[in-house]
């Protein structure tokens, strides 16, 4: 049971690679058409999506998944907001709650850790 979990961790966590890397050849190889416009953005969250769960299935705390996913996410949210222009109303609140669960999330694992105090 134990080696079907990191066998779909790592499967999971190489489709989110590729699908954060080259979206239009994940989409080409998928569904043979290449994603364009706000299907770029979308397709990437969806990788880093793909990764912390890849994440979260290896064996360890799953905590740190979501950790890795919240994390992740509010960087490339802002990334996008900044350098590309993309802002829809929600996009900057959705920035701020993935910062804050971020913080939230790291400071449970930094409390939970072994030797933590």
């Amino acid at each position: 049971m134990k080696g079907a979990l990191i066998f779909a961790a790592v499967g999971e966590v190489a489709t989110g690679l590729a699908l954060l890397i080259v979206p239009s050849l994940v989409g080409r190889l998928l569904l043979g058409e290449e994603p364009t416009g706000i299907a770029i953005p979308v397709a990437r969250v969806a990788g880093i999506a793909l990764i912390a769960l890849g994440i979260a299935c290896w064996p360890g705390p799953p905590r740190i998944g979501m950790l890795i996913y919240s994390a992740t996410v509010a960087l490339y949210l802002a990334y996008v907001g900044v350098a590309h222009g993309l802002t829809g109303p929600l996009l900057w609140p959705a920035v701020v709650l993935h910062a804050i669960l971020t913080g939230l999330l790291a400071l449970l694992w930094f409390r939970d850790r072994p030797g933590a105090t």
